[in-house]
């Protein structure tokens, strides 16, 4: 269920769309994020950080590639929820971003799971 688009940023490789789920907010990022779009994502979770969302899900079943710079936004915006006592969840990652994680070891510093709802409702998977 949407319950209002807030915002959302565009470059020619990534789209990034935020909305508001009760006490968390969900970024959707869609598309590549690298060295050159990684902008649009830090910049919509550093908002939210300070707008006093701690507890961010980012579905990542439409994000088709990331590197290390995606990645390190991403660890980044964790190390902050997780100051304010909240956290980063990742969502539905495709097979070929789960294998960025799986090889860094990022996995098992986030909580992912299957699904947006199924993060929501707190489930892991």
């Amino acid at each position: 269920m949407d319950h209002g688009t807030v915002g959302s940023a565009q470059s020619g490789r990534l789209l990034v769309e935020v909305r508001e789920e009760g006490s968390s907010a969900v970024v959707t990022p869609a598309g590549e994020l690298d060295h050159h779009t990684a902008d649009l994502l830090r910049e919509p979770l550093d908002d939210l950080l300070e707008k006093g969302f701690t507890r961010l899900v980012v579905d990542c079943s439409r994000l088709e590639f990331c590197d290390s710079t995606g990645l390190n936004v991403l660890l980044g915006a964790r190390l902050k929820a997780d100051a304010a006592g909240g956290g980063v969840h990742l969502a539905g990652m495709l097979p070929v971003v789960a294998r960025v994680f799986e090889i860094t070891g990022a996995e098992a510093v986030f909580t992912v799971h299957d699904s947006v709802e199924a993060a929501l409702a707190g489930e892991t998977g």
